[in-house]
This record gives structure tokens, C-alpha cells and sequence, in this order.
């Protein structure tokens, strides 16, 4: 086998001339090495405050000072004087989505607006009136050729209707209604002059 070597490599010599040099091997890369493992501590996030929400009063006791309703969620928030909130479910005017444009489009306003009277008269057992149309309603109208319509309230129940029955859905002109003792509460604390916020 030695000899057979040395035969290949004399003809390898006679053909070229040169030794065959070995092929270098690339050179060995240093392996990567991990970084020190370090514990950070890390930070807890603050501790939020409690919030408690205070429970719905059963009554109105006391003068009230604000009205909140939601339409979306029919329902309306008395905020009384003394003591937590009222909270009673209502109905709108039987086309209740939007803010009401015109007479007869069946809306109930959105806005700010201010209780400017109390009917004991009312056909809706009672009645506490708002000062709606204001005079941006007013002008809204006017550009667009429409009657503003008026006459909005928070009322109970029709007084055709037996005592104690409560007409279903949203049926009002766009009006807010709540049950005959609702209204009797409201009737009884609440001045002229009180805000009601009406969103949608």
C-alpha cells in the first residue's frame, strides 16, 4: 500500500511538478458565551384606589339638586341633597334614537336643560316641565324649516290608566316618563330651576 503511495505520488510529481499542499481547515470560532444571569426585581404597579359605588337610594327624602338621564339606558339618576342618588328606569319617545330635530319626530331632547314648571294638572298624573325649546333648538329649526316642537316633560303614567299600571316600552311624544310614585317623589323635591342632562 506504501508503495502504491509513492507510485501516485512520483506521477503526481512528474506531471506537475509540486507537492500537493494539505488544505487548511478553517479556523475554530470561540463558542458564544451567555451573559451573567442577573435577577431584576420588578416593580408592582401601584395599587389602585377602592371605588365604591354608592347603592341607589330607595327614596327621594331630601331637595333635589340634579337630574341625570341616559337614554341608551333608560334610566334616570336623581341626585338628592342629602343621602345617596334615586335611580329609576324611564321611557322615551317612541322613536327615542337622535336628538329631537322637530314636532312630531317622536325624540327625546339631548342637552342641558332646566325644570321651568310643575303641573299638578298634567294629563300625566304629574309633571315637571323643561325649558325646551331653547334658543339654540329655536335656531336649529328655523334654518331648517321646522317647527321645533315643545311641551317635553318628565311625567307618570297617562291618567286614563288604572293606578299601579305602567305602560310598556317607549310610548311617550318624546317626553320622559317614570311610575305614578315616581313622580309623586319628584313632584314633591324638586325646585324650579333644577338642571336635567339629558345624554344620549
Amino acid at each position: 500500500m506504501a508503495a502504491l503511495g509513492a507510485v501516485v505520488l512520483g506521477g503526481w510529481l512528474a506531471w506537475t511538478g509540486t507537492i500537493p499542499l494539505p488544505v487548511p481547515l478553517p479556523p475554530t470560532l470561540p463558542l458564544p458565551v451567555p451573559p451573567p444571569s442577573t435577577n431584576i426585581p420588578i416593580p408592582r404597579p401601584p395599587r389602585l384606589p377602592e371605588i365604591r359605588i354608592p347603592r341607589p337610594a330607595p327614596a327621594i327624602t331630601s331637595p333635589v339638586q340634579r337630574i341625570l338621564v341616559e337614554k341608551s339606558a333608560r334610566r334616570m339618576t336623581v341626585f338628592q341633597r342629602d343621602g345617596n342618588p334615586r335611580v329609576m328606569p324611564i321611557a322615551l319617545g317612541f322613536a327615542p334614537e337622535g336628538d329631537k330635530v322637530q314636532q312630531g319626530d317622536g325624540r327625546t331632547p339631548e342637552g342641558i336643560f332646566t325644570v321651568d314648571r310643575l303641573n299638578d294638572r298634567s294629563s300625566f298624573t304629574l309633571s315637571l316641565g323643561l325649558d325646551y325649546p331653547r334658543p339654540e333648538d329655536r335656531a336649529r329649526a328655523r334654518a331648517e324649516g321646522v317647527d321645533p316642537g315643545g311641551d317635553i316633560m318628565i311625567h307618570g303614567q297617562p291618567n286614563q290608566v288604572d293606578e299601579g299600571f305602567k305602560v310598556r316600552g317607549d310610548w311617550t311624544a318624546g317626553c320622559i316618563a317614570v311610575t305614578n310614585p315616581e313622580i309623586r317623589e319628584l313632584f314633591a323635591h324638586t325646585p324650579i330651576g333644577t338642571e336635567v342632562e339629558i345624554r344620549p
